[in-house]
């Protein structure tokens, strides 16, 4: 059997409305490409008819379709690893449902990883989203390249492609929660980046809330480094350091002004500040203790209810 050249990873959720417009494009796409495909469909728990029509499509087109169904709903980044543990393709595509990133730029991510690199990430050429999520998008990179040092100008496109050792160190790891794209990134010897279009989604709704963007951002920051702990270890001295003088000035203050009551809401109001900054420093442990607490469990990071493929014989 000759290997295959392309694979193309798609999770699906609730996307009853735009699968049929997805087909429409992605098949014809590839089939211009001239290699030999596979489109990896993982249906991450849908309620509405996506899997049915999954089954369908896949009896359309057997010989380049593969669909992995789960037995529940465990999340995009989920969807994403069982995708790379089931396909077979000597470099790897990710791609959204929803056609916000047009099936034709594949193409243009291929033609970047034969000049040499083994990772892609893509920029969105004209993002098409409200203005929160530009400002919070734009926030939460330069925070978390500062942290972790990893270098993506646009972590929320889905476009990204892989080599084959790439995505062999990725299935390696056992992280129950992880960022794969800067799992990738620290992998890689020659990342590289590409503009992409993008698109307004064609039917149904962003599955990707502000409380989504945040718990990813956690995840990455707490997954690939310690700096927020040794910040918030820094913090916490300085504000010892101050209110140990602020103490020492009110004991020398009684001793020359006398009691007075007048100073009493001051208090409160720095007992109150130092009470916040205890329970965001508890919040932040809780982050990394939670993580290593769902590590240490060991249970299966999804569930695999079937998996449809063509069958090989001989």
């Amino acid at each position: 059997m000759n290997p295959i050249e392309l694979s193309v990873i798609v999770p699906v959720y609730n996307e009853e409305q735009g699968l049929q417009a997805l087909f429409d494009r992605l098949y014809p796409a590839l089939d211009k490409l001239g290699v030999s495909y596979e489109i990896v469909f993982i249906n991450d728990g849908s309620r509405d008819r996506s899997a049915a029509i999954l089954r369908e499509q896949f009896q359309k087109r057997p010989d380049v379709t593969r669909v992995v169904l789960f037995n529940g709903n465990f999340g995009q980044h989920m969807a994403i690893m069982a995708g790379f543990e089931h396909c077979k393709g000597q470099r790897i595509v990710t791609l959204d449902a929803d056609l916000q990133n047009p099936p034709e730029e594949i193409g243009k991510m291929l033609a970047k990883m034969d000049e040499g690199h083994d990772y892609i990430g893509s920029i969105r050429k004209q993002r098409n989203d409200s203005w929160w999520r530009h400002v919070a998008s734009r926030a939460m990179n330069h925070l978390r390249e500062r942290i972790t040092h990893i270098k993506m100008t646009d972590q929320g496109c889905m476009l990204r492609a892989y080599s084959r050792d790439i995505i062999a160190a990725i299935n390696s790891c056992k992280e129950v929660n992880t960022f794969i794209p800067a799992l990738a990134y620290t992998f890689a010897q020659r990342p590289a980046e590409v503009v992409v279009e993008h698109e307004e989604r064609a039917e149904g709704e962003s599955k990707y809330s502000l409380y989504s963007l945040i718990r990813l951002n956690f995840d990455l920051m707490t997954g690939f480094s310690v700096v927020p702990l040794q910040i918030f270890s820094l913090v916490g001295i300085a504000v010892s350091i101050l209110s140990a003088l602020f103490v020492v000035y009110l004991f020398i203050r009684r001793l020359i002004v006398g009691p007075e009551a007048e100073g009493v809401f001051t208090l409160f109001a720095i007992a109150f500040f130092l009470i916040g900054i205890t329970l965001f420093g508890i919040g932040l442990l809780g982050e990394y203790i939670g993580r290593v607490y769902q590590q240490v469990r060991h249970r299966p990071r999804y569930l695999v209810q079937a998996v449809l493929e063509k069958s090989c014989k001989g």
